[in-house]
């Protein structure tokens, strides 16, 4: 009976924000992204490097969007991508030959230590996911993937939103660092 009375919820939904925090929300996630991707395409992937990860896209809803929130600030998202990679790799190196079994160890424990150190990421867990089941080109980095792409990618969209989220004068970021 408990059971199903917590399905139910508590609380109602957040109100929508203002048009202003749309428009910043959007222009800095472009921003973000962008200088992410143009890296990528125009430095890197010619020499055979990845910098553009999949994760990225979820870490750009957090600090551009939702910049207010303990999952957003500087120390969640360099320490939950870089923590989640390094776990990823290594789950991969011991059980990629089950990855059904890698990809679960990699995120669970990723999540696992996120708590513990403090640097809870969600999409932390998708770069663990991603260094098992990203395929050969993911692989052959082995521990690079934790730097590049995964830390030098988070630094360039930590870097975009320390400038793009405190150029209106309502909005601040970061909330705390450590």
């Amino acid at each position: 009976m408990i059971f199903w009375q917590k399905l139910k919820g508590r609380t109602q939904s957040p109100p929508r924000v203002g048009i202003r925090e749309i428009f910043w929300s959007w222009f800095s996630s472009f921003a973000g992204l962008a200088a992410v991707g143009f890296t990528h395409y125009r430095f890197l992937e010619p020499h055979g490097m990845i910098l553009i990860l999949g994760s990225f896209g979820a870490s750009a809803v957090l600090i551009y969007g939702a910049i207010r929130s303990p999952l957003a600030q500087p120390r969640n998202l360099m320490g939950g991508h870089m923590l989640s990679a390094f776990v990823g790799v290594t789950a991969f190196r011991i059980a990629g030959t089950e990855p059904w079994f890698a990809a679960a160890l990699a995120v669970s424990t990723s999540i696992a230590l996120m708590h513990l150190t403090r640097t809870l990421h969600p999409p932390g867990g998708a770069t663990a996911l991603i260094a098992v089941i990203g395929g050969d080109g993911i692989h052959n980095l082995g521990y690079l993937y934790v730097l590049i792409p995964t830390g030098l990618g988070a630094l360039i969209m930590l870097l975009i939103a320390l400038i793009l989220n405190n150029l209106p004068s309502y909005r601040r970021y970061p909330e705390f660092w450590w």
